[in-house]
């Protein structure tokens, strides 16, 4: 079982409060959540009103498959015009 663990820094520069960025968050989990069976959450930085951390996980039989698939929620948020992604780092366990 390979478990991939990916931590996604990213920008909402259109934020005004903590409610906009709720409301920007909310709908890009959900949309990587349901488009790649992942789980998703925010885990850092929840009071600033214009950066957040995000949390994807993956559980796979195979660590190019969970790679892949984390490498395509990474392409999801680079492609969404709301958030700007600032870094991210992998770890496979």
């Amino acid at each position: 079982m390979i478990i991939g663990v990916c931590r996604i820094e990213v920008l909402i520069s259109d934020s005004r409060s903590l409610k906009e960025k709720r409301y920007v968050l909310n709908s890009l989990k959900a949309q990587i959540s349901n488009k790649f069976n992942v789980s998703v959450a925010e885990v850092e930085d929840n009071d600033l009103w214009q950066k957040a951390v995000l949390g994807v996980a993956v559980v796979s039989n195979g660590t190019k498959h969970a790679n892949q698939v984390i490498s395509n929620v990474i392409k999801l948020i680079e492609n969404d015009r709301r958030v700007q992604l600032l870094d991210y780092t992998l770890e496979m366990k």
